[in-house]
């Protein structure tokens, strides 16, 4: 049956990625440093970048707590700083799937900034908010949907629920992390964290099939955290089904641990109970946020499902009231400021040019990604089944 885009919501389930409270603090300006102090990269990013503070923007605002070192403390020298962008004056809504202890910061700091601005946020999932404004038809208040991933932000384009982005805009990022009708704002990637006292980089393998049956690890995994069921959509996608549940049974014959989320994987590292896990990058920065001297690091594969890289984003909703204020917000949030904040506060790769990861990760040019459409990872809605074929229990 034919549905159309204005009467009905998306096709699809999508595996939300839980953006967990697992080792963040009531809020930025109570971390431990990472590796140490960033004092001289504070002080010259101050020069830099405008707006550095969050809270009403003023004098008595609370800075950003720069973490990191090496590329760390040079977040914000390069990139675009807000005051290069073109004022917001007026008022927005943003429908966004990334949830306000995370981002609802920087989205206060970005309103303060201007007198004639204001802007309200409804939060929720992804998919209940693409579904709301698929719902909500041509009666929709969203001017922006704010995604978590890319695969809601691609079903809302396929269903003709997004304005084309201009090219300048798109130009902020690589090409692969954008279309005509969204953006990626922030990224995070799959990664192999691992126990530093019981093994080095050069001893893991290089291709994430080889992992069960390679080493002789006591592995650690979250198979029912979204995250991880989209890690094995990817490897549907990228090696097929038969190769997929070939590497599942094996993991499950190497006696793997399971988990609630993936920050209790990474957890459960730094503690010595299991050797190797399977989780996005940042939950390991997460950890060490918290411990910076805890035995755990990142190791990355090469042009496999386990080194996916996913990307939360905007796009402009075809009912937007003003699109060009949309866009210019959607801008704000590839600003050096705003890129930095991700980095910092969210442990997430930033996407414009010029702005680093912190935690010693290496840059994003540097990742060998595998050439996969995100959007495809939002329907493999028997990926679950797949799992529970080879053995698994979700």
């Amino acid at each position: 049956m034919t549905r159309s885009p204005r009467d009905t919501t998306l096709d699809g389930a999508e595996p939300e990625n839980d953006e967990s409270t697992h080792g963040r603090q009531a809020g930025p300006g109570r971390r431990a440093f990472l590796a140490g102090a960033a004092t001289v990269g504070a002080a010259s990013l101050a020069g830099c970048s405008g707006l550095l503070s969050i809270g009403d923007g003023g004098d008595d605002a609370e800075p950003f707590n720069w973490i990191g070192s090496g590329p760390g403390q040079r977040l914000g020298q390069d990139g675009t700083p807000m005051s290069a962008m073109p004022a917001l004056e007026g008022s927005l809504t943003v429908y966004s799937g990334r949830h306000e202890f995370l981002v609802g910061d920087l989205v206060s700091s970005i309103e303060s900034r201007y007198d004639d601005f204001s802007i309200s946020v409804r939060y929720g999932g992804s998919s209940e908010m693409a579904n709301q404004i698929v719902t909500e038809g041509s009666g929709t208040n969203a001017d922006v949907f704010y995604s978590v991933d890319a695969g809601s932000l691609g079903r809302l384009a396929q269903a003709g629920r997004a304005r084309p982005l201009s090219a300048e805009l798109r130009s902020l990022v690589r090409s692969e992390f954008n279309t005509e009708e969204w953006i990626g704002t922030s990224g995070r990637a799959r990664s192999v964290p691992y126990n530093t006292d019981a093994y080095d980089e050069a001893d893991l393998p290089d291709a994430i099939a080889d992992y069960p049956t390679a080493l002789d690890a006591d592995f650690g995994w979250a198979p029912t955290y979204g995250s991880c069921q989209a890690f094995v959509s990817a490897m549907r996608l990228l090696e097929g089904d038969d190769a997929t549940v070939e590497w599942l049974e094996a993991l499950q014959d190497a006696g793997v641990t399971r988990y609630p989320d993936e920050y209790q994987v990474n957890e459960a590292i730094a503690d010595g109970e299991v050797d190797v896990g399977f989780t996005n990058h940042y939950y390991i920065q997460r950890v060490l946020d918290n411990r910076p001297d805890a035995p755990i690091a990142t190791a990355f594969t090469s042009g496999d499902a386990g080194a996916m890289f996913n990307v939360a984003g905007g796009l402009v909703v075809d009912e937007a009231g003003d699109p060009d204020l949309a866009e210019n917000f959607i801008r704000h949030l590839l600003s050096a400021e705003a890129q930095a904040y991700f980095a910092v506060e969210t442990f997430e790769y930033p996407l414009a040019e010029g702005v680093d990861p912190v935690g010693d990760l290496p840059r994003i040019n540097d990742l060998d990604v595998p050439d996969l459409d995100l959007a495809r990872l939002a329907r493999m809605d028997d990926t679950v089944d797949l799992m529970r074929e080879a053995g698994v229990e979700v």
